[in-house]
Parts: structure tokens; C-alpha cells; sequence
């Protein structure tokens, strides 16, 4: 096989590949001479550090690939971060609790009652012929009243057991009910928004980001502008959990990321909602023809976008043991950069998230680089513009195309030949 059209088929993976080889090679070594880009503490601390940011762009990786974009990811973070600081560390109805308790509720009440819907109506569908699916009816106990008993004893299971945290304080597992479901519900609005109004992605999300930054700081106060998490002084010891090492191998943070990427890179590849996403970003109109529920798809998109951006600001939390209403100031930036690195294309219906993996690695890796050689902050941010345009430009065109002029031409021999045979004067005599 040609040699330029292997390197263009795994172009997506050299250049992870060779920054990992720069960082060994000119890495700074310890006074017994141990390579300290390679040691294991080193390598877990890049997994930590781009966890924040992976999580934000395993869920941008689907806004991009129907052709959308999510500004908001960004201030979501931070209003998470400020919503998590307060349920941990203050007791009863503060405006985190207000918040939060009614969006748990809410998503509660929306998963079990779709669920419920959706058991019943496969089941019904077993046996029909293929391409008969939207004929199939279900009475009215399996199509309302079931899911909603369902959705009401959900919601009701989930305020009861919010609301005996309020009493007290949030421990880790009432934090990760309750600031995803507000994430999940503001990334929804977007989608309804956009879906419902007909406007711009763009335009929508940014002014969720404007809208998301101020009802953090209204969240925080102007007094307390940050607010400090000490677990097992001011929070529950057990948030501690979230910034440690599993079994002394994995970073927790890291977990979250890896489960998020797996988990999407299953639904991408292995179900019909996937292909419906690939589909939207290829030809929207096409695909809302072939009987797709687009604006379903659209509205679920955001809505996921949302609730990772909110749990990354949970594990922002845990790192830093602050909440912070500028916590996210340029993550969306960062997000949409990593997803554009990794091979996703800004117009949808192309990408994986096996490129956002690569992307937000390499941006990790050459944040480690630099901060391992003390190279000045500013410095690093001219770096990382440069490493953002030669990937994409390397991503959006093929490695033949970009060199193929510098490579020695070869003449064909039978070309020439064929030409000179109809030169006037080399006509064959009869």
C-alpha cells in the first residue's frame, strides 16, 4: 500500500504518537535519574488534569457531529461548581437546594416514565414486520398511566431523599444526583430553544453562557464570591473520594472520563440513536424525511452536553475544593478545540469519539511538556494555537495532498511513449 496513503488513514494518531515521543525524549530527569515524564505519578496527574475538560468534549463531540455547537459548556462548569460548593457545605434551603431538589424531581420523573414507554412500546412491537414499527398503538394503561405512576414514584423517591440532605449536608452521592440534573435540564433548554425558536445554535448557547455565568455569581453571592470546600471540616469526608486514586492506580476523575468516553463511543457506534446523530449531521432535511424525530435527537444532544459539563464541575470541585463562578472561563474553547483536533468536522456527520480521546490528550500532554520545562504561560498558549491549526489542517486534508508536490515525479515511461508515437514525423509508413 502506499506508504502517503497509510500515513493519511492513522494521521489521526501520529501526532499524539509523536508528542508522546517528545515528551520522553526531552523530558527532565530526577537527581537518580529517573525520566519524569514517564513515571506513573507524572502520567496519572495529565489523565486528572484533562478529565475537566474530557468530559466537557465527549459531550461536545455529539453537539458537533449534527452540525451544532455549545458555548455554554464553559459557564454550566462553573455554575455547577457553585451549586456543588453550596450543597456541600451549607445546611437547608439555600438557592443551590432550591434549585436542585425540583430539577431532580423533574429528570426523575422524565427518565422512569420514558423508560417505562419505552419497554412497553418494543414490547408491543415484537413480531411486526420490518418497517411497520409506527403502526404499533398501545392502549391507554401502557401508554400513559403506567409511565406516569412510574415518573411520580421516582420523583417522589427523589425529593424525599434530597430533601433529607437538605437537613444536613449533600454527601458525594446526593451531589452527583442532584447537580447533573440541573446541567441536564439547562443543556435541554438550549435544545428546546433551538429546536422550538428555529434560531442558531450559536446564538442560543451563548446566551446560556452569558445567562449560566450570572446566575452563578446571583448563586454565590457577592460576598462569597468562592466558596471553599475542606471535606471532613466544612463538607463530608466522603467527597474526598472524588479526587483520589482508585485502588492506588486509576485517578477518580480519570474513571469518570474513560466511563463517559466508552459509554458515548457505544451509543455512537452500536445504536440507532447514534446512526440518528451521524445521520442529522450529514443531511439534516434527509433524515427528518425518513420519518427520524430530528428535534428529539437535537433536544437529547444538548441535554447530555449539559449534564457532563455539570459533572465536570463536580470533579472541578473535588480537584480544587472550590466552587467558582468563573471556574469554566474558556473550557468551551478548549472543548471544541480538543473534538476539532481529534478528527470531528465543524460542518457534523464526521468523527469519533476515539479522536476526541486523542485530542484532549494531546492537549494534556503538551500542557505537561511546557509546565515540565517552565515555559511561560503565554508562551504555551501561542504554542497550543499552533499545534490547534497545523492538526486541523492536517486533519481536514490528506497527507498526499499536503506534500504530495514535494515528492520526486516519476515520468511514465508509457505516457511518453504513447505521446511521441503521435509526434508529426514518427508516423509509421504503411
Amino acid at each position: 500500500m502506499n506508504i502517503w496513503r497509510t500515513l493519511s488513514a492513522t494521521k489521526l494518531y501520529w501526532g499524539l504518537v509523536l508528542l508522546f515521543a517528545i515528551g520522553v525524549l526531552f523530558s527532565p530527569e530526577t537527581s537518580s535519574g529517573k525520566n519524569i515524564f514517564l513515571s506513573y505519578g507524572n502520567l496519572t496527574d495529565v489523565l486528572r488534569q484533562v478529565s475537566i475538560i474530557g468530559l466537557a468534549a465527549v459531550g461536545m463531540t455529539t453537539v458537533i457531529l449534527i452540525a451544532g455547537i455549545d458555548l455554554s459548556v464553559g459557564s454550566l462548569m462553573a455554575f455547577a461548581s457553585v451549586v456543588t460548593g453550596m450543597l456541600l457545605t451549607q445546611q437547608g434551603w439555600t438557592p443551590a437546594a432550591t434549585m436542585g431538589v425540583p430539577a431532580l424531581a423533574i429528570v426523575a420523573f422524565m427518565i422512569f416514565a420514558g423508560v417505562a414507554r419505552f419497554i412497553f412500546t418494543n414490547l408491543a412491537r415484537e413480531g411486526d414486520a420490518v418497517g411497520h414499527h409506527e403502526t404499533v398503538t398501545l392502549d391507554p394503561l401502557r401508554k400513559l398511566w403506567i409511565p406516569l405512576a412510574a415518573g411520580t414514584i421516582a420523583a417522589i423517591l427523589a425529593v424525599l431523599y434530597a430533601v433529607s440532605q437538605v437537613g444536613t449536608k449533600f454527601g458525594v452521592i446526593g451531589v452527583l444526583l442532584v447537580v447533573p440534573a440541573l446541567g441536564l435540564l439547562l443543556g435541554a433548554l438550549n435544545g428546546v430553544i433551538i429546536v422550538r425558536g428555529r434560531l442558531q445554535p450559536f446564538i442560543v448557547t451563548l446566551a446560556m453562557m452569558v445567562a449560566a455565568l450570572g446566575i452563578a455569581r446571583l448563586t454565590a453571592g457577592q460576598n462569597s464570591a468562592v466558596l471553599p470546600v475542606y471535606p471532613g471540616s466544612n463538607a463530608t469526608a466522603d467527597f474526598n473520594n472524588l479526587r483520589s486514586m482508585l485502588w492506588g492506580v486509576m485517578p477518580v476523575p480519570g474513571l469518570f472520563f474513560i466511563a463517559a468516553a466508552i459509554l458515548y463511543a457505544a451509543l455512537l457506534r452500536f445504536t440507532a440513536f447514534g446512526r440518528y446523530v451521524y445521520a442529522i449531521g450529514g443531511n439534516e432535511e434527509a433524515t427528518r424525511l425518513s420519518g427520524v424525530k430530528v428535534d428529539r435527537v437535537k433536544i437529547s444532544v444538548y441535554a447530555f452536553s449539559g449534564m457532563l459539563a455539570s459533572i465536570a464541575g463536580v470533579l472541578y470541585v473535588a480537584q480544587y475544593r472550590q466552587g467558582k463562578p468563573d471556574a469554566g472561563a474558556g473550557l468551551e474553547l478548549d472543548a471544541i478545540a480538543a473534538v476539532v483536533i481529534g478528527g470531528t468536522s465543524l460542518m457534523g456527520g464526521r468523527g469519533s469519539i476515539a479522536g476526541t480521546i486523542v485530542g484532549v490528550l494531546i492537549f494534556g500532554l503538551l500542557s505537561n511538556i511546557l509546565q515540565l520545562h517552565n515555559i511561560n504561560s503565554n508562551l504555551q498558549l501561542v504554542l497550543k494555537g499552533l499545534i490547534i491549526v497545523v492538526t486541523v489542517l492536517v486533519q481536514e486534508r490528506n497527507l498526499d495532498g499536503l506534500f504530495g508536490h514535494w515528492r520526486p515525479r516519476v515520468p511514465d515511461r508509457k505516457a511518453d511513449a504513447g505521446s511521441a508515437a503521435v509526434q508529426p514525423g514518427n508516423k509509421k509508413s504503411s
